[in-house]
């Protein structure tokens, strides 16, 4: 989790964050399968996805820059891009109850990676870690990490570390065949005694955890 190859390449993640009307999901996806493609006109999206567990009625997408004057660029040809604020920004605005955004980059020992096949459910687990920054927890959350990766029981998509929002926030991608197929590698994990000797050393540094089941949408280019 050093700082210095992330920061030199200049490339970060945006986290986008919105909870959406309860009766409201099938409007917005079909605002979504319409209209979305005036958006990745202007920029690279990652990945899109519904929370099916661990929340409700929540979507969130990831977009990567270059640096943060490119996003200012695309933030400023979406304002003006009449298409994209009149036929999806309008009509999608009073659809949500909240947003939020985060600004995050791959950890250095980490590449954004891809799953083997389409289908699979992802699942993003976000770390609140101890402040200190890497410097204090960065080489046990890791030893963690790749403790499940060298088992096999999972497949990891990509590590972010926030820049911006709340600070010693890490957020875990990871994707599986199905809901039953992480099911059945957590509990293999739990009786792994080089994934419990690993995971028992890094939560010495954890303040919370959380995570949700992700379901990719048709224009998500990880599905």
């Amino acid at each position: 989790l050093a700082t210095g190859p992330r920061q030199n390449n200049g490339v970060f993640y945006e986290i986008r964050a919105y909870d959406i009307k309860p009766a409201k999901m099938k409007e917005f996806f079909e605002l979504v399968r319409k209209y979305f493609h005036f958006r990745t006109a202007h920029s690279e999206l990652v990945g899109y996805w519904y929370s099916e567990l661990g929340a409700m009625n929540k979507v969130l997408h990831i977009w990567k820059y270059d640096n943060f004057a490119h996003r200012t660029a695309v933030r400023h040809a979406l304002a003006n891009d009449k298409d994209w604020q009149e036929k999806f920004i309008s009509p999608a605005l009073p659809l949500m109850e909240k947003q939020h955004n985060e600004v995050a980059y791959l950890v250095p020992w980490c590449q954004l990676g891809k799953p083997p096949k389409e289908g699979g459910v992802y699942e993003w687990v976000t770390f609140q870690m101890k402040p200190g920054g890497p410097a204090l927890w960065g080489e046990a959350f890791r030893a963690a990490i790749n403790a499940h990766i060298n088992t096999g029981y999972t497949r990891l998509i990509g590590v972010f570390h926030t820049e911006y929002g709340l600070l010693n926030t890490v957020h875990v991608l990871w994707w599986n065949e199905s809901p039953d197929h992480r099911a059945a590698g957590r509990h293999s994990a739990h009786e792994d005694a080089r994934v419990v000797a690993a995971v028992r050393d890094s939560v010495r540094f954890l303040e919370s955890q959380q995570n949700m089941l992700l379901i990719p949408l048709q224009c998500s280019p990880l599905k």
